[in-house]
């Protein structure tokens, strides 16, 4: 199924050629052409989030009064300086300068003082694979508006990400950026009148937003989206890098499909050096029982480097979007406070309800990945991404949702607030099931699609629960004390007869009793076990392959002889 939606991606590209854009394929160069140099007032706009009507008639393809001939950016624009971290490379900490980096690398969680050694204007290797550079691109394509959320973030940072968006894109097809302040604090002057004053000077229209209030991630990213002028909407975050070739794939393919919503390979920025670390190993996007996201890899033998990947899940900082598909497939839920969990829900919904989802290999921004956030969330980091993951799995997950519930059982006393109007949504764009979802999108993920038990497997003796222990893949399993708390305590028993935790599955490699840890393969063998009938005293649970029953032998996992009275009863126990 994965292939089919790949090739109607490929598809609708193709007609989009064939009637909009009907030229020679034979390559041909361009004159480059210079940048329009002209100073623009910055806005100051209160804040409010204006919902637009989508039409439900409006063609797949972009209107042609949307699209706009463009030209590469100059050379000028892509020259290196003599300054640090030229051409993507880490930057050295002189040494009487390491204690300040120490100090002040709390403030924004990653190292300022390297980044402020760097130019703004930083020169980036080519990443682009050789199949990308060979791709031509349709000379007319839609322009977007690129939206950026900062909240006290650093100067030299947030500069940095304007320049590389200015930079690196035909100048013709960045209508305008839109910077949008999520209450930055007072003490933080540089992103007043001196951000004003720059972004004013520059050869793009800068638009920038204030909130009198802490709105969050989502609802700031719906006050830059309300004032939007541009057929496409690109998120950025305010840490982050683009690189040469960046843009034009990403709107060639909103443009081939509406419905596509694309995102960038993400490469990383160090937090340390700031060195850029490109990607070789396009990996997609998926997610755990405790609904966080995660990367994976999918075998790619012998696939065009310049074809887009469809992903299940995308990590919701950078992507692409038609600005009339964002509204009409419901933008983000706005009773999600903050951050968290908003991309998994934009995910679920817009592959359920007939959109795409998709990495394209041609496009690399890099971005700094910090260890931890800076930040604080009202209430509490926790009480803020439980809530929002229980809105997302209320309304998309089905029965799917038990599997979060069981894994944070906190999560079932959430206030989640009124969710009726998000149901509707998936009622009124008549969205498929999460099983489909499942099935046809995410078939390697790690919910099973039929799970017998779902909970804690309690040893009758010890009293003791069957735990991860949050060992690694090929480390053994092992018992500890229930605590009726989900976590590494959450085991689902399968119609394949695993017994699972997430990603991996209890595992017995001979007879010599060691149950390891090991990614489930549902090929049964070494993961499969019998569960005998339920009875007061418990059940047995016997490894197939062996035909040895799974004990505790001085307070140790393992295989022993299936004897009465051995100690070799277990009962599955639901969490309350």
């Amino acid at each position: 199924m994965l292939d089919s939606l790949l090739q109607e991606s490929k598809m609708k590209a193709m007609i989009v050629l064939l009637l909009l854009f009907p030229f020679s394929l034979a390559r041909t160069s361009c004159p480059e052409l210079p940048v329009l140099m002209s100073a623009f007032a910055v806005l100051i706009i209160p804040l409010f989030v204006m919902t637009i009507e989508a039409d439900e008639s409006s063609p797949l393809l972009p209107s042609s009064k949307d699209l706009v001939k463009w030209t590469p950016p100059t050379a000028t624009q892509l020259q290196s300086s003599d300054m640090a971290g030229e051409m993507g490379a880490a930057v050295d900490i002189p040494a009487d300068k390491v204690a300040e980096a120490d100090d002040r690398f709390s403030t924004n969680q990653f190292n300022i003082v390297a980044s402020d050694l760097m130019s703004v204007n930083r020169s980036l290797p080519d990443f682009r694979p050789e199949d990308c550079l060979r791709v031509e691109h349709p000379p007319l394509l839609p322009p977007t508006s690129v939206i950026i959320i900062f909240h006290n973030e650093a100067w030299s940072t947030l500069i940095r990400s304007v320049h590389s968006v200015i930079n690196r894109s035909p100048p013709q097809l960045v209508k305008e950026i839109i910077l949008v302040d999520d209450a930055s604090d007072s003490s933080q002057s540089h992103l007043g009148t001196r951000l004003e004053e720059y972004m004013s000077r520059l050869p793009v229209l800068v638009r920038i937003l204030r909130s009198a209030s802490r709105a969050g991630l989502i609802r700031a990213r719906l006050l830059g989206a309300s004032q939007a002028t541009a057929p496409v909407l690109t998120f950025l975050d305010s840490h982050v890098e683009c690189s040469q070739g960046w843009l034009q794939p990403l709107l060639a393919q909103v443009a081939a499909d509406r419905h596509a919503v694309v995102s960038p390979v993400i490469d990383i920025i160090s937090d340390q050096t700031f060195e850029y670390i490109a990607l070789t190993e396009v990996s997609v996007g998926g997610f755990d029982w405790s609904l966080n996201f995660n990367w994976f890899v999918r075998p790619d033998e012998g696939r065009d480097k310049s074809i887009p990947l469809p992903t299940p899940t995308m990590a919701g900082g950078l992507f692409s979007v038609d600005r009339e598909y964002f509204y009409s497939v419901g933008a983000y839920d706005e009773g999600m406070d903050v951050w968290g969990a908003e991309n998994l829900e934009m995910a679920f919904r817009v592959w359920m309800c007939g959109g795409h989802l998709l990495i394209h290999p041609c496009s690399h921004v890099g971005h700094v990945f910090r260890k931890t956030s800076p930040y604080t969330f009202p209430g509490g980091t926790e009480k803020v991404l439980n809530k929002n993951k229980m809105r997302l799995a209320e309304v998309w997950m089905d029965e799917w949702k038990e599997f979060f519930t069981a894994t944070v059982p906190s999560s079932r006393t959430i206030d989640t607030g009124d969710l009726s109007e998000r149901r509707l949504l998936r009622s009124e764009l008549r969205c498929n099931s999460f099983r489909w979802y499942l099935e046809t999108v995410y078939p390697e993920s790690s919910l099973p699609l039929h799970s017998l038990h779902l909970g804690q497997v309690m040893h009758e003796d010890t009293g003791h629960c069957l735990d991860t222990l949050a060992r690694k893949v090929q480390e053994k399993a092992g018992t500890a004390a229930c605590h009726g708390e989900g976590g590494n305590q959450v085991w689902s028993y399968t119609a394949q007869h695993q017994l699972r935790a997430g990603d991996v599955c209890l595992d017995a490699a001979g007879r010599d009793g060691a149950v390891n840890l090991w990614p489930c393969h549902g090929l049964q063998g070494n993961q499969a076990w019998i569960v005998s009938e339920q009875s007061e005293q418990g059940q047995t649970i016997v490894h197939w392959a062996t035909e040895r029953c799974l004990v505790v032998v001085g307070g140790r996992l393992g295989l022993g002889e299936c004897e009465v009275g051995s100690g070799q009863r277990w009962h599955f126990v639901e969490i309350e």
